[in-house]
């Protein structure tokens, strides 16, 4: 007769060391969780620090006073003064900043009380008005006097437009040096022609599995191996597995010739592909079933290196990408939104907001994959990032970089325009003018970016 189990009987020691196991697993994939978002929000860090790079070097290249830069809003965490212009880095990473002298024209009345060394006073006819004054005041602030001559509002056209796409642009470039990593460095994983397992048995169509009694593969009858090297498939030859795939499908039926390389030996195998139903996508993107010729070999899957020039390809495409995204922002967001009314599946090509994109990155760390996938994919995710930062800040509105652009176009416009006219050359373009729009663009994004936080925390988009 056996009494009750001990906690020392042996069922016990294994469902303890199974808990044991799976808490393990467990904490290991919170841990790989949290190092993927803290990647990320270093690569974001690094992103804006370039950004306001490309807007600092041609500053001070073209002479304009910079006062600041800055990584990051709110509170500052390190800073330190280098010449005329204080470095730092404040806690919330979302953004950064250079502060040049002169964004604005000072207003012919502040110059006039200036002059007259009387004060202006607070500006009448309410909010806005009151908010243009101030941001008057802030940019006379970074001014020395009425006769600098190192403020930004007096540069050439050409040189204000250099300083407000050098930003963006850096961005662009950071997005092919990675895509460049990506592809070339460490390759796009693909399904190669070596051959990794066979076939068991010739299924129905492309969509079914094995039964008992089905035939054997051609594959196996034809005397395929695993770690063969498909070389040339009916005399054509063939580079990765989409083309083998390609000419198998078109010659049910048909015997090929098969050139495989194996233990560096060239050998030509016959094979008669098997005929099973397959589907093809028509002209008018219906889905009909067809006869497709079936040889039965798995692909092994590596990573092939593209040419060098593949990443530009990449960023390129993704500019466009994100261009169709960004085209139709508002409507993507206000679809986000109805998502956390009706719980219904959000878009995975959608827009995110910083914390999607940490969900995400952290989700690719913790992934059970291997190691260079993750790094994969974590690259690709920060490629993307600055993608969507260079497009976002060229849209045309003040306080991006394509609102500035646009001012300084305008400004170079009028004086093209006056000099054809024999006028008088025109007061600069007096940007301040339009903080009210500046205002509600803000808003605008504030409560885009609230949505789709709101929306990543609640209803996130996942990439399982």
């Amino acid at each position: 007769m056996h009494g009750p189990a001990t906690n020392n009987s042996p069922a016990n020691v294994v469902t303890a060391n199974s808990k044991t196991r799976a808490g393990t697993v467990g904490r290991v994939e919170i841990l790989l969780f949290v190092i993927g978002v803290v990647l990320l929000v270093v690569g974001l860090a690094v992103s804006i620090a370039l950004h306001e790079l490309g807007h600092l070097w041609p500053a001070k290249r073209f002479g304009v006073r910079v006062g600041q830069y800055m990584i990051g809003f709110g509170p500052t965490l390190w800073s330190r003064r280098r010449g005329e212009t204080e470095y730092g880095v404040k806690a919330i990473p979302l953004g950064g900043y250079i502060s040049m002298a002169g964004m604005y024209p000072p207003s012919p009345a502040q110059q006039a009380a200036r002059a007259s060394g009387q004060r202006t006073g607070r500006a009448g006819g309410g909010f806005f008005a009151t908010m243009v004054q101030d941001a008057r005041a802030a940019n006379d602030e970074t001014m020395t006097g009425d006769d600098d001559q190192r403020v930004f509002y007096r540069l050439p056209v050409w040189k204000r437009v250099v300083i407000m796409l050098g930003g963006p642009i850096m961005n662009l470039l950071f997005a092919i040096v990675l895509f460049t990593v990506l592809l070339s460095g460490i390759g796009l994983q693909m399904a190669t022609t070596t051959v990794a397992s066979l076939a068991e048995c010739v299924p129905a169509s492309s969509t079914s599995a094995c039964e008992p009694g089905d035939v054997t593969p051609p594959s196996v009858e034809a005397g395929l191996e695993p770690g063969d090297v498909i070389l040339s498939i009916g005399g054509t030859p063939v580079a990765d597995f989409a083309e083998a795939s390609e000419i198998v499908q078109a010659s049910a039926g048909e015997q090929l010739a098969v050139v495989v390389e194996r233990d560096g030996q060239q050998l030509t195998l016959t094979a008669t592909p098997a005929a099973i139903t397959g589907q093809q996508v028509g002209a008018d993107g219906e889905t009909a079933s067809v006869e497709v010729g079936f040889l039965g070999f798995r692909p092994t899957v590596e990573f092939v290196r593209q040419p060098v020039w593949a990443g530009s390809q990449a960023a390129v495409e993704n500019v466009g990408a994100v261009a169709g995204i960004i085209w139709q922002l508002p409507v993507k967001v206000w679809d986000t939104a109805a998502t956390l009314v009706t719980g219904d599946e959000r878009d995975p090509n959608g827009p995110l907001s910083v914390v999607g994109a940490g969900v995400i990155a952290g989700e690719v760390a913790a992934a059970d994959a291997p190691i260079l996938n993750r790094v994969s994919g974590l690259i690709a995710l920060l490629a993307s990032l600055n993608i969507a930062l260079f497009v976002f800040n060229l849209i045309p509105l003040l306080p991006l970089d394509g609102g500035h652009v646009v001012v300084a176009l305008w400004d170079g416009i009028k004086r093209v325009f006056a000099r054809l006219t024999g006028r008088p050359e025109p007061k600069p373009v007096d940007a301040a003018k339009l903080i009210p729009v500046t205002f509600v663009v803000v808003i605008g994004l504030i409560a885009m970016g609230a949505v789709l936080i709101l929306a990543d925390l609640v209803n996130p988009v996942s990439i399982f």
